[in-house]
């Protein structure tokens, strides 16, 4: 990864991850640079195929380009950072990220971001006063 991608990738996210907007502060890992569409499906490595990811949504996502979405069953595209707006596709309900359309809801489920632990985590950062950011 080039230098100045990492770094314009890491300013344009404000440091947190852009699809549990999780802040890089509250993890011990360094956050990830996601290919949104990833290079085994042709995605390149240029500001707009690029996203900042903490390691779990990295992670659950991997190479992913969709989902199922839970309420209907059908097949969807996942949440794109670059194309699409956050607050169309999801809500907070405390601590737990909620999906408002077929595309943030199959993103909850195959980025796993309602896990018991990443709740407990974002919980323990509203009780801190500095989540959600």
């Amino acid at each position: 990864m080039l230098p100045f991608l990492d770094a314009l990738v890491r300013k344009r996210a404000g440091n947190c991850c852009e699809y549990c907007r999780v802040p890089q502060h509250s993890s011990s890992a360094p956050f990830q640079i996601d290919h949104v569409i990833a290079k085994q499906h042709g995605g390149q490595t240029i500001a707009g195929n690029l996203a900042l990811a903490c390691f779990a949504c990295n992670h659950h996502k991997g190479p992913n380009l969709g989902g199922i979405d839970p309420q209907t069953g059908k097949k969807v595209w996942l949440f794109n950072p670059r194309r699409h707006k956050w607050q169309r596709h999801f809500r907070w309900a405390g601590a737990i990220l909620v999906g408002r359309t077929p595309i943030g809801r199959a993103t909850v489920v195959v980025l796993a971001i309602n896990l018991a632990h990443r709740v407990s985590q974002r919980g323990a950062l509203i009780a801190e006063g500095v989540f959600p950011p």
